[in-house]
């Protein structure tokens, strides 16, 4: 007994002479549990846990007990992958603000980037892009110099980016409307290449203005061969959405199967009231064609109207030169006289917005920064002193008053076909909108809501309301389907070993609040939001966090 009692008095001596036992590390970085687990796939929903480790998520389901350095209560709250916006313009805005204010509210953590112009290459005849970031300019030629400028600028936000054709094509071409010769296709050719091994997830297109418009099936097909070589996407705004849409589905379709490449048609939509309640048949187009093997699919926007320029309703000729050769146009009489015959009868294969909306003013709003921003195009006449007869003058006056450009929201096409895309297993969701911000100087213009509105507004309206979608649909399309199309399979899904990209949000509350008149307002009901594994909203407020990086495909 006495033995027993000086081996146990010893151990005590021995402990404490060696100090206090240091503290075992945690075993996570942040654990969520409890919550209605929705992973991307499509499947059912379960309650559970997510476990994350530095960038990474570790474990998924029921996660066994362990100390995290943080730990979120995610009960009653949806969690779900980040969301990626496979169709943004925040290219350049993230310069100014990398905060990603109006998209990371929203549940986004990846923004896809690039239709028709992309952040670079800017090379040939393009001189070199700057932009200005933390008070210091930045310079860049190729597009992976645009990733390099914007991971050390600091973004919240991860950024993928096609290469845009209309880069490439001015590159070589300039401003000309001419042909290109088999020289010149072989040097737009090259500039892809370049492009793709920057780590450009696909090539993409705007068919519908020069100088994509310029480009042939033949053209495309060609830049695309390379594209295919990388394993890339083709990504496009269809060269007419109006009465020649089944024509321009039919050639995006060619395209991807002629060069053996998927396809991505941007913002699907019928957009011209001659043909409302016709998506049943553009949908017939995309199945058939997916039937026979090839990878088309789409994207859509939960949102009646698009945003464009007044400057699309100029006839394609009148571009030739660039803004200051149409501006001269413009004042030309006689020119004047031709484009107004061409801008009321048409001219065949061109999408031209003013016949697309009846040459209803009413349904033109000017979202640019100018002198009038908010106002729909018939307000805007009704101010006009010694107003010409005819409307068509003014629009032309606006222009050159504005330097040839004033982006405008046009509503042109329908709920009944917006839904019945939006519920294709193939369409995924994109917002067609920018990284803005309630305030500072990215509370600009008066932009379309879809900058502050898409996502929440899907789980909102779509899944809660109208019930178009099933919430793990919905999740799908805002998630796994947009990571496979552009090749990132350690992102879109809860699983472990992918990077922790993460979207809790409250399933009865989520909704937009950005409206056509007042769109400076954010969503919500998104409570956090986890970006390689960093917070960067946290009970709906903004932490200052910027963990984004630039994804680079092939990487």
């Amino acid at each position: 007994m006495r033995s027993l009692l000086f081996l146990s008095c010893w151990s005590c001596v021995v402990a404490l002479a060696a100090g206090p036992v240091a503290a075992a590390e945690p075993a996570y970085d942040l654990l969520v549990r409890n919550g209605k687990v929705v992973d991307g796939t499509g499947n059912p929903w379960f309650v559970g846990d997510v476990a994350v480790r530095g960038d990474r998520i570790v474990a998924v389901g029921r996660v066994p007990p362990g100390k995290a350095r943080r730990e979120i209560d995610a009960r009653g709250l949806v969690l779900a992958p980040g969301f990626i916006d496979m169709h943004s313009h925040s290219d350049y805005v993230l310069f100014e603000d990398g905060d990603a204010q109006s998209k990371v509210r929203q549940g986004v953590t990846t923004e896809v980037l690039g239709e028709g112009r992309s952040a670079g290459p800017y090379k040939g005849k393009l001189a070199a892009h700057r932009a200005t970031a933390g008070g210091k300019e930045v310079r860049w030629t190729t597009l992976g110099g645009y990733f390099d400028a914007l991971e050390k600028a600091g973004v919240a936000v991860n950024v993928a980016s096609y290469v845009g054709m209309d880069n490439v094509w001015e590159g070589v071409m300039g401003t000309s409307h001419a042909r290109p010769t088999a020289e010149q296709i072989k040097e737009m050719q090259a500039l892809v290449e370049e492009a793709m091994k920057d780590g450009a997830c696909g090539l993409s297109t705007l068919l519908a203005m020069p100088p994509g418009s310029l480009a042939t099936t033949d053209d495309l097909v060609e830049l695309c061969k390379v594209v295919a070589r990388h394993g890339g996407i083709y990504s496009t705004h269809n060269r007419n959405e109006g009465t020649e849409v089944l024509v321009a589905v039919k050639e995006a379709i060619a395209i991807g199967e002629r060069a053996g490449v998927p396809v991505d048609i941007i913002h699907l939509k019928i957009a011209d009231k001659k043909l409302w309640g016709h998506m049943s048949e553009v949908v017939a187009l995309i199945d058939e064609a997916r039937k026979r093997g090839v990878n088309v699919q789409a994207n859509v926007y939960p949102y009646t109207r698009g945003n464009n320029d007044l400057a699309s309703i100029v006839p394609p000729w009148a571009h030739e030169g660039g803004t200051a050769k149409m501006l001269e146009r413009l004042k030309d009489p006689k020119q004047r006289e031709r484009m107004k015959k061409e801008i009321r009868e048409g001219i065949p294969g061109w999408y031209n917005h003013f016949t697309a909306v009846g040459g209803d003013w009413g349904r033109m709003l000017v979202s640019g920064k100018g002198a009038y921003e908010g106002l729909t195009m018939d307000r805007v006449m009704s101010t006009r002193k010694d107003r010409p007869p005819d409307d068509l003058d003014v629009l032309f006056d606006v222009l050159i008053e504005e330097g040839g450009s004033v982006p405008t929201v046009y509503a042109h096409h329908t709920e009944k076909d917006m839904q019945l895309a939006l519920a294709q297993p193939w369409c995924s969701v994109g917002s067609d909108g920018s990284a803005l911000s309630v305030e500072g100087p990215l509370r600009r213009g008066n932009p379309h809501p879809r900058s502050f509105g898409t996502f929440p507004r899907v789980l909102g309206v779509y899944v809660r309301e109208l019930k178009v979608l099933r919430l793990e649909d919905a999740v799908r399309k805002m998630t796994s389907l947009n990571a496979a199309k552009i090749g990132i399979p350690d992102r879109g899904l809860l699983r472990a070993g992918n990077f922790a990209d993460l979207t809790l949000f409250d399933p009865e509350l989520v909704i937009d609040r950005a409206t056509y008149d007042k769109p400076f307002q954010y969503s919500e009901g998104i409570a956090y939001v986890i970006v390689n594994g960093k917070v960067v909203i946290d009970q709906g407020k903004h932490t200052g966090a910027r963990p984004g990086r630039a994804l680079r495909h092939g990487s």
